[in-house]
């Protein structure tokens, strides 16, 4: 992972110390990282300039965008740049920074996520009282309870971590380190088990309530309505 010198800077490793794979992997990285900008931002544009797309499907998923631009760029840029600079460092704070971020945005998307399979649920197992349910204050305070999510898991795990030593004089303290062990099985276990379990159970009364539709035609819309989020879904928690 990271390896720390005496000038409270981390020396990165990197993905490897080869210099003919340098070069490839810059351009391959660069290149995803390009793709996933563009996307995001052309999504968060399209939705926000559209006029037929002010429900409450997209606005969770200009929401959506908005998390996976910022997640992808929290790390990227500083693993393009070490592709090319001779010495891979990052300071303290800025490492520390980094860490907060990149949990904000990474527990935000699982429970952003959460939020549009509940959704899709009301969506399809109520769609007589989706307006009223899902109306724009509902989603507001949804999005609202996803960010602040966001941020109280990544002040934990931040806090936590600012508790260790990682100077090679100093002893490193067994209780902080159990501390944050206990913090990624708890707080961790606690956020990957509410966002799965939310996704999962709404799945299951979707696709209840998709089988006793009479008609193929209403089973297959009704299945390409939340067929996005499912492969968004599938694409995040699988890789």
């Amino acid at each position: 992972m990271t390896e720390c010198n005496f000038s409270t800077e981390f020396v990165l490793e990197g993905l490897t110390h080869q210099p003919e794979l340098q070069l490839p992997l810059l351009f391959l990285f660069l290149g995803i990282y390009v793709v996933t900008v563009v996307g995001n931002l052309g999504m968060m544009l399209l939705i926000t300039f559209n006029a037929k797309l002010q429900s409450p499907m997209y606005f969770f998923l200009g929401n959506l965008s908005f998390i996976d631009l910022f997640y992808s760029s929290v790390v990227t840029p500083k693993l393009l740049g070490n592709f090319v600079l001779e010495q891979n460092v990052i300071s303290y704070p800025g490492c520390m920074t980094q860490l907060f971020f990149f949990c904000a945005f990474a527990i935000g998307e699982c429970f952003m996520l959460s939020a549009m399979a509940y959704d899709r649920y009301v969506a399809i197992c109520n769609p007589l009282l989706y307006s009223v349910t899902m109306s724009q204050k509902v989603c507001s305070a949804l999005v609202a309870g996803v960010y602040t999510m966001a941020i109280l898991g990544a002040l934990c795990h931040t806090i936590a971590m600012t508790r260790i030593s990682f100077f090679p004089l100093l002893k490193l303290s067994c209780s902080s380190t159990h501390v944050n062990e206990l913090l990624v099985l708890y707080v961790g276990g606690f956020h990957v088990l509410s966002t799965t379990g939310t996704i999962i159970i709404s799945c299951i009364f979707i696709i209840a309530s998709v089988l006793r539709i009479p008609s193929a035609a209403g089973r297959s819309k009704a299945f390409g309505t939340c067929g996005s989020h499912l492969t968004a879904v599938g694409i995040f928690y699988g890789s």
